[in-house]
């Protein structure tokens, strides 16, 4: 079977990091489309296993977590009466916790929103910390019992609780956002310092998301049909982010702000964490009989 090269493959992923959509980029890089679904389901799962086992003991010291929705296949109020409850079909939300100082993106998770999923993601989140921390969230209820299971008493821990007004009453205006007409701080647990209460980092964290996967676009049809895909563009795009584009700010890459890599990863080298796969032995050759 004949394979891209390194330079092709990191070409696609080029695409597919800054925002294009599976089939734009199968067109500019001359290929299937089912060849870059393969690309992206191998480079995926291999950038999640990579940031699973790198992203250890972390120096993060203020610490922002946030949800982002999504959907896929069909949006909520059109799922099958069949698939009702179903993960992976509807609504999906991308848990995110960010450090405010390196800016990396210490822990993430697909999931819906409930307590089991916050559970998971808070636990996910505490055993990658070297440090106690601050930590910020927003007024989401279920965060509160999450923290207190992974955490205990050894956080610093405070809800930003944003205060809007009435909706939008005019068909113009359908989909613009309430007005915020204010935000009230909630102390949890510990002592958090009241000047470093805050949930910017995280929520600009969300535009940078909608902005570099198109699966995340509103009011398009660009929206993932399968979730294991979802997950795999969300791996890849964290991975592109901590470790192979300079923060315009720290002028290096989260992942060396943190520690945890030592110079800006190419997309050749994120490419590269696919292993080619092992030829197969073959045996002696044996000359089939012929007919009479």
């Amino acid at each position: 079977m004949n394979r891209m090269s390194i330079a092709e493959r990191a070409k696609i992923l080029g695409f597919l990091v800054e925002g294009m959509s599976l089939r734009a980029a199968s067109r500019l890089a001359d290929c299937s489309i089912n060849t870059v679904t393969k690309l992206l389901v191998d480079v995926g799962s291999a950038c999640a296993e990579y940031q699973d086992s790198t992203l250890r003991n972390l120096p993060c010291k203020r610490v922002q977590c946030d949800e982002i929705w999504s959907f896929v296949g069909a949006k909520q109020k059109n799922v099958p009466a069949e698939r009702e409850g179903e993960f992976g079909v509807g609504d999906v939300w991308t848990w995110t916790a960010i450090c405010a100082d390196t800016k990396i993106i210490a822990s993430w998770m697909v999931g819906d929103r409930g307590a089991a999923a916050a559970n998971a993601f808070i636990a996910d989140l505490a055993g990658r910390l070297s440090n106690r921390i601050q930590l910020t969230t927003d007024g989401h209820k279920v965060y509160v019992d999450a923290v207190e299971r992974a955490f205990g008493s050894d956080i610093d821990y405070a809800m930003l609780v944003k205060v809007y007004g009435e909706g939008p009453s005019s068909p113009e205006r359908k989909y613009s956002p309430s007005e915020h007409i204010g935000t009230k701080t909630v102390r949890i647990e510990g002592e958090p310092n009241p000047a470093h209460i805050s949930t910017s980092y995280v929520e600009r964290q969300n535009l940078t998301m909608r902005m570099s996967m198109r699966r995340f676009t509103r009011l398009s049809n660009a929206f993932s049909k399968k979730v294991d895909n979802h997950m795999h563009a969300v791996a890849l795009h964290f991975m592109h982010y901590n470790f192979g584009r300079i923060h315009k700010t720290l002028r290096v890459t989260p992942a060396m702000e943190a520690g945890v890599s030592d110079h800006v990863w190419s997309l050749a080298e994120i490419a590269a964490l696919v292993p080619d796969p092992a030829a197969k032995a073959r045996g002696p050759y044996k000359k089939k009989p012929t007919c009479a």
